[in-house]
């Protein structure tokens, strides 16, 4: 292994290949589920050094796991606890290499923070649709890996259907420059599709051809109180019926994961929350191309069918950017109100919208009988039926003991529910190391014999984030 690392030191500079002192930041996963040890975490700052990084661990048969934030929930781009694995750290290959106004797109390198991607739209006078929690220090890179969805897929899609082309340092260390602006190209397969999604177990994404998008004229803000989560279909039905393809964001979230903000954050005054008739909030965007007043009027008349349908109760609409930003603030901060209140069981599910209702009454009912006491934070983003379907410990109760004896057998109950209606036990986090057997149990064989195929064809080594996605064998 010596040799690898002084071949690695020569390809990036030995100032980049970290092999001593404190490397929890890339070892220990986000969520801090896991805690492994690499050989080394290798920073290249081009292109060409991760195609020569990759042919070094090719022939010296050893494994890479690549990474950008590190923000996986999956346990999805950390090294495993054999310290013979070198963590491919992209966070250098930072740069935005050109936007194409005309074309509506943005070449940037894996290593950018989602956050700077939109700055940079933003400051063309464009728009990057992608947006998620942790836009702050997730990297395209990761995105791209994971195919991350966010608060906008209702109107933009995930981040595959933001991508118009990618550059990959394929599992040899060759490099495929894909970075074609096109949005029509029928010649074989769709690579990058094969690529986005695939969590680095095929290949390394170095760079990719972005989709952009005109700025909206206007963007308003609403939360909505509803009775019942089959309301909130049926305002989510009206809202396309209304807004069309101004909807851009439609989340839910129920009355307990709301709770948790106002108990933990209440600076942040969470609308209705003194109402305990309220069991379920969603929170609308409506994206205008014409004006404000065009965007108001549409809305308003969305509120008054949705009052008149019963299936809203009460609302507010944002007077303001700073009112938006609060609305949605409260949204995102949910998962650390949870973290506040102690250890959870998270599940990132998704179920066809129209049997969602049905699947919260009966996942609901079935864990209160199964585990009394259990407490659901259930929100997430409805407009395309994903939700995060998380479970607390009973209150006053030792939290880590009841992940310790629960947590296998909650996912149980909820993935075989999943199941039942027609879902996927992950929507937008991937699989990971986390969720291997959980693929093994619920995917289909003809569907793992394929995947298993195409990984063995690009990847006849294994060495491309070993353990992710797939259970060792």
């Amino acid at each position: 292994m010596t040799d690898l690392l002084d071949t690695l030191r020569q390809i990036v500079g030995a100032a980049h290949v970290l092999a001593d002192g404190d490397l929890a930041a890339y070892e220990q996963d986000w969520r801090k589920r896991a805690r492994g040890k690499a050989l080394a975490v290798v920073r290249p700052g081009s292109t060409p050094e991760v195609a020569a990084v990759v042919r070094a661990c090719a022939a010296a048969g050893t494994a890479i796991v690549p990474q950008g934030g590190n923000t996986s929930l999956s346990v999805g781009s950390t090294p495993d606890a054999s310290g013979t694995q070198i963590v491919l750290s992209l966070t250098r290959m930072n740069a935005v290499r050109g936007i194409d106004p005309g074309n509506l797109t943005m070449t940037v390198e894996a290593g950018c923070i989602l956050q700077n991607v939109q700055e940079t739209a933003d400051k063309a006078g464009l728009l990057f649709a992608l947006s998620l929690a942790a836009e702050g220090s997730c990297t395209i890179g990761g995105n791209l890996g994971t195919n991350a969805g966010g608060t906008q897929v209702v109107r933009y899609g995930n981040t595959r259907e933001l991508c118009l082309g990618l550059e990959v340092v394929t599992a040899q260390g060759e490099v495929w420059d894909g970075l074609s602006g096109l949005r029509k190209d029928n010649t074989g397969y769709d690579l990058r599709d094969l690529y986005i999604g695939s969590e680095g177990t095929l290949g390394v994404i170095t760079a990719a051809t972005l989709k952009l998008f005109p700025r909206p004229a206007a963007q308003l803000t609403a939360w909505a109180a509803v009775p019942s989560m089959a309301a909130a279909v049926r305002l989510l039905g009206l809202s396309h019926q209304f807004l069309g393809a101004g909807l851009t964001g439609f989340e839910v979230m129920g009355r307990f994961a709301l709770q948790l903000v106002n108990r933990h954050m209440p600076q942040l005054r969470v609308p209705f929350i003194d109402r305990q008739e309220l069991p379920w909030c969603v929170l609308l965007e409506n994206s205008d191309s014409e004006s404000e007043n065009h965007a108001r009027a549409r809305f308003e008349a969305l509120l008054e069918a949705a009052l008149e349908d019963g299936c809203v109760q009460d609302a507010v609409v944002a007077e303001s950017l700073s009112q938006a930003h609060a609305l949605w603030h409260i949204r995102e901060s949910i998962p650390l109100a949870q973290a506040e209140e102690g250890l959870n069981i998270k599940h990132d599910i998704s179920v066809p919208i129209s049997r969602i209702p049905d699947f919260v009454d009966h996942a609901d009912a079935l864990l209160q009988r199964e585990i009394p006491g259990v407490r659901l934070v259930n929100f997430g983003h409805l407009g395309d039926g994903n939700l995060h379907y998380n479970v607390q410990a009973p209150a006053g109760g030792d939290a880590r003991e009841f992940l310790r004896t629960q947590e296998a057998r909650v996912n149980t109950l909820v993935y075989d529910a999943v199941a039942r209606f027609g879902g996927s036990f992950s929507a937008e986090h991937g699989v990971g190391q986390l969720k291997t057997d959980k693929l093994a149990q619920y995917k289909s064989p003809v569907a793992l014999g394929l995947m298993r195929a195409i990984k063995r064809a690009l990847d006849p080594q294994g060495i491309m984030n070993p353990g992710s996605i797939f259970q060792k064998q």
